[in-house]
């Protein structure tokens, strides 16, 4: 079985909004996470969002790293791509509250990227502030750090970078 079989969804692609999640790693090999501004208990989650029309997936996996960390292309290094997509569902409560209601979750291109900058390069209080605060943590603290509906899909995540981490 491939790696895309093992993530489709039993439910067709047009239910699930299009985007890149970026698992973004330091010279330690530990990872980046944002405690999301809208969210009031303390779940965190790595960089993410949805790709815009005309927009590839390296196009919006740059566009959501300076827009949610401030961290710029020359920054990063890419050091791999998925080779399949990843889904998640939004719990049913959140479904009509997201995107309109138009899908159940998303349908995502994850990207390893390494950061070669310095740390003054971070900056979350962007022109539209994602994040209220943010650290890097080990492959097993984020697990417990995020929220429990993306639990799988950050096991699925992390699985698919191990031999890099």
């Amino acid at each position: 079985m491939s790696a895309q079989e093992i993530h489709e969804p039993a439910k067709p692609d047009y239910l699930y909004r299009s985007g890149i999640g970026i698992m973004l790693i330091n010279k330690e090999k530990k990872i980046f996470v944002g405690k999301r501004i809208d969210n009031h208990s303390d779940a965190w989650q790595m960089p993410q969002g949805g790709i815009d029309a005309g927009e590839s997936e390296n196009e919006a996996m740059f566009r959501e790293l300076k827009e949610e960390t401030g961290i710029s292309a020359f920054a990063v290094k890419i050091l791999q791509k998925s080779r399949g997509y990843f889904y998640y569902n939004l719990p049913y409560k959140l479904q009509k509250k997201f995107w309109g209601g138009k899908y159940l979750g998303q349908r995502q291109r994850w990207y390893l990227v390494e950061f070669i900058g310095d740390e003054s390069l971070v900056n979350i209080q962007t022109e539209d502030p994602e994040f209220s605060a943010w650290k890097w943590v080990s492959s097993e603290e984020i697990l417990s750090a995020i929220v429990g509906f993306k639990r799988e899909l950050y096991e699925d995540v992390i699985n698919e970078f191990l031999e890099i981490l």
